[in-house]
């Protein structure tokens, strides 16, 4: 039987394994780095630009990320981590863009300004308290605040035009938000990975089982899904990044901070309309108020798209009930997670989130002319022939033990990763891929604390993200000569529309 041998095993080829091991191999070019991925393409599954919504989550208009607390105020706190987090990706793109490790930006992010639209007495409120909150920190300075119907039709022509003019209605807008292609940036970071020494991608592969030596090095089973064959990696570090494929990986490895860990898969689907006369009228990332009873990855929005260099718009997502956790996946990966650990947490999980699963399952059952009746709130004139149905990716939500409730179901990421640093495995969904570049930066602190605290791998990470060991939310300084940087590498200040 074949045995490889790697220094780091990255399991799945999606845009977090792969800003991984760019880090990494920038860190220390010598490392031997394996990449193993059961599809036979690149980035394919949630990474994918068609599965994902590609906004780059920086929380400039996703309203999902200021709740309003039970005492009537709004908390900000997570939209200014999420948008730190996302200057840090920026930060690392843009090395990778200087140095040659990625082509011109436009090949995987575009301008494309993002607002938050509403309409009605209530959440006019919420939005104007929310923007007055905002706009006071220096990450959000530059944010805009109208009710003005003219000023809306300069920045949204098509979701304002023939709208009731008695209709109330506000918006928020940073002119320099941005649309990314995960899977144009990762298919791009691979192909130069490609090209170094000792960085191996093995496609149409899966991992079978791992097994944790003696030694605390990794023996871990891969199966040719072609020839079926099996081969074997002795690796000295594992991470799964296999997106809803992690959790049953995760649980294969039989590390104990794994325990307790299960998932609540949501599939997705989003109207489409790739139709030139109507994609050029509009070039913005437009954000509601997500339905009373939705869950949080479901706040609506109307998007513009680049997709492999083609503009299109999106609307949704509407969420759906699967039992699949990969959307190439088995029926039977949910119930095939349950475990005598977790069992007793996604039992509670789900009987405190009944309402959740009839609202997916009826989300499932919804006609196209119902599907464009909502996005009638953003587009007014909508026509139910000019737009498709595509299905989006999956997303498994994390359930985990509570010590109050028994198990709670949680829409953020979570890293879980072994006691000795030698596994990490990255579970959950939004934000996701705009915050991979701070989630790598902070497994490289927990995994390779030791080979971090050098001088060389110090000096390194500075320059990769240069903000590196500094708050970007509490320095504002720093904040701004990082951003001047970053939107003018990324051609995020002053680009234009692309065209249709």
């Amino acid at each position: 039987m074949t045995v490889k041998s790697a220094d780091v095993l990255l399991v799945g080829a999606g845009v977090m394994s792969t800003t991984l091991g760019m880090m990494l191999k920038h860190l220390d070019p010598s490392l031997k780095i394996i990449m193993v991925e059961r599809l036979d393409h690149v980035a394919h599954e949630s990474t994918d630009g068609w599965n994902n919504a590609g906004t780059g989550h920086a929380a400039y208009c996703e309203l999902n990320y200021t709740p309003r607390k039970p005492d009537g105020t709004i908390d900000i706190s997570k939209a200014i981590a999420i948008n730190a987090a996302f200057e840090v990706s920026l930060q690392f793109w843009s090395y990778l863009v200087e140095n040659g490790a990625l082509p011109t930006p436009t090949e995987f992010i575009n301008r494309a300004p993002h607002l938050s639209f509403v309409w009605g007495d209530d959440a006019i409120q919420f939005l104007r308290q929310r923007y007055e909150l905002m706009h006071q920190h220096h990450l959000f300075k530059d944010m805009e605040y109208s009710e003005d119907p003219e000023v809306l039709k300069q920045w949204i022509p098509l979701v304002m035009n023939n709208r009731d003019p008695m209709e109330k209605v506000a918006a928020t807008r940073v002119e320099y938000g941005s649309d990314v292609d995960f899977g144009s940036l990762t298919r791009n970071m691979v192909k130069h990975l490609e090209t170094l020494p000792d960085y191996e991608v093995m496609l149409s592969h899966s991992v079978e089982s791992l097994t944790q030596q003696p030694n605390g090095r990794w023996n871990v089973r891969v199966k040719n899904r072609n020839s079926k064959d099996n081969l074997h990696i002795n690796a000295k570090f594992v991470f799964l990044g296999a997106g809803g494929g992690a959790l049953p990986l995760l649980q294969k490895s039989g590390i104990p901070e794994g325990e307790g860990y299960g998932g609540f898969p949501v599939s997705g689907q989003w109207l489409v309309c790739q139709k030139p006369e109507i994609v050029r009228q509009h070039y913005a990332k437009v954000y509601g108020k997500a339905p009373i009873g939705a869950p949080p990855m479901s706040v609506p929005h109307l998007d513009t798209r680049i997709i492999n260099g083609k503009p299109a718009l999106l609307f949704g997502p509407f969420a759906g009930f699967t039992t699949r956790f990969l959307k190439e996946g088995s029926v039977f990966d949910l119930p095939s997670s349950f475990k005598g650990d977790n069992f007793g947490p996604i039992w509670s999980a789900g009987m405190d989130n009944l309402d959740l699963t009839r609202y997916l399952i009826k989300e499932v059952f919804q006609s196209h002319k119902a599907r464009v009746n909502s996005l009638r709130n953003f587009y007014p004139e909508a026509k139910d022939s000019d737009w498709d149905l595509a299905v989006a990716g999956q997303r498994v939500q994390i359930i985990k033990k509570c010590e109050e409730e028994g198990g709670k179901l949680e829409f953020g990421t979570e890293v879980v990763s072994s006691k000795d640093g030698s596994l990490a495995a990255l579970l959950g969904a939004s934000p996701g891929a705009s915050t991979a570049a701070m989630t790598m930066v902070n497994i490289i602190e927990n995994c390779f604390a030791d080979r971090l605290n050098s001088e060389e791998w110090q000096a390194k990470m500075k320059e990769m993200v240069p903000s590196y060991g500094r708050s970007l939310i509490d320095d504002a300084e720093l904040a701004e000569t990082v951003r001047k940087r970053t939107l003018n590498t990324m051609g995020l200040k002053t680009a234009e529309p692309v065209s249709v």
